[in-house]
């Protein structure tokens, strides 16, 4: 038990370094997905086995279309915009912070 938790607490701070450098990079594909599905899943107010199935689902659907052609519709861009929105919802900003939130995410 006393190797176990150096160990964990050491990959712990590896983790914790790791969220914090990607936060400074660009979402990938799957990440934009998977933020954009659990959008949509909260819009929906889904929980339980119902919000598993339906991010299984948006999941799979969009992961075999590319990213400006996705199952509804909706643009590259206008999936950035549902992703960026999904972002600053999370983020609680508001106002100008939102508006500044919301072009450089655009931007980027």
């Amino acid at each position: 038990m006393k190797k176990l938790f150096p160990l964990i607490a050491a990959l712990g701070l590896v983790c914790s370094f790791g969220t914090v450098h990607a936060a400074d990079k660009e979402k990938t594909p799957q990440q934009m997905k998977m933020t954009t599905c659990n959008a949509d899943a909260k819009t929906k107010a889904l929980k339980g086995d119902e919000r598993k199935k339906f991010m299984s689902e948006c999941l799979s659907a969009k992961a075999d279309m590319p990213m400006a052609a996705a199952s509804d519709g909706k643009t590259a861009q206008q999936m950035k915009m549902t992703t960026c929105n999904a972002d600053a919802k999370t983020k609680a900003v508001k106002g100008d912070e939102r508006k500044k939130f919301m072009s450089e995410c655009l931007k980027g």
